[in-house]
């Protein structure tokens, strides 16, 4: 017996031979010249505008996230490139599959983090700061105890202080933003540095995470915001790649190195 087929459905958008509506709004007459990108992204995702607090912090929270020098992600992007010009989507491809635990990808995990220790169906009056500080305390304490690191903490070259943290926290602060999430991974933070009795980075992805909490969004989709931002910056070292190549130089620099040092004396 074949089961019952189900109506295929999507609410994201539908077009016509003259029009074209996404999320419920024209794209031509009240999209285009109405909506930045940051604003499109968030109307894609949640099928509203956002206010103007929220579009402030949710475009603080995307341009954080499209450039960071010649990382993993843009060596593998241009290498890709360098060995296949012809198909660039291939090399922002290969640059976005290195988004994971240690690069961008961890503010999904902060995010997770997050919600599993204040779920978001907590009422706010049902978290005071003494709640917080309990919360955050036996967090670190659980983490350190099972071995694990704190997603969204450290980090190889901002010590003792990622520039981009305060300054997400305080555009959040000036929008109405920094609510108990904010508030709970800067306890998390200094649980974290008091337990290792040293300074801990509290990083930008550590942040972002926390932010993505404050807006509602799914755990499970926050890795996506870091995807969708750093195509950008990666179609950007593309570009930089094709003026100026560096990806061949790179390639025989590591080849001779890596084979001069295998060779016997």
């Amino acid at each position: 017996m074949t089961a019952p087929s189900k109506t295929i459905r999507s609410d994201i958008a539908w077009s016509t031979s003259d029009e074209i509506v996404v999320r419920g709004k024209s794209l031509p007459n009240e999209i285009l010249g109405h909506l930045n990108l940051g604003d499109m992204a968030f109307l894609q995702l949640t099928g509203r505008v956002p206010t103007a607090p929220e579009s402030a912090v949710f475009n603080a929270l995307l341009i954080t996230l499209v450039e960071h020098g010649i990382t993993p992600s843009a060596i593998a992007a241009r290498m890709t490139y360098a060995g296949a010009p012809e198909s660039l989507q291939a090399a922002v491809a290969a640059g976005l599959c290195g988004l994971g635990t240690v690069f961008v990808g961890s503010m999904e995990g902060a995010s997770r983090m997050l919600y599993d220790a204040l779920p978001q169906d907590a009422l706010p009056q049902d978290a005071g700061e003494a709640d917080l500080d309990a919360i955050a305390r036996d967090l670190v304490q659980r983490y350190r105890a099972e071995k694990r690191i704190l997603p969204g903490f450290g980090h190889p070259i901002h010590k003792p202080i990622d520039p981009r943290t305060p300054r997400l926290f305080a555009i959040a602060e000036e929008n109405g933003m920094a609510g108990r999430y904010v508030t709970l991974i800067q306890k998390i933070h200094a649980e974290a540095e008091t337990a290792a009795g040293k300074p801990l980075t509290l990083n930008a992805t550590g942040a972002l995470g926390a932010l993505c909490c404050e807006f509602g969004f799914p755990w499970k989709i926050v890795r996506g915001f870091g995807v969708m931002a750093r195509a950008i910056g990666l179609v950007g070292h593309i570009l930089e790649e094709s003026e100026r190549p560096m990806a061949l130089n790179i390639w025989h620099q590591i080849e001779d190195e890596a084979s001069r040092h295998a060779r016997p004396a």
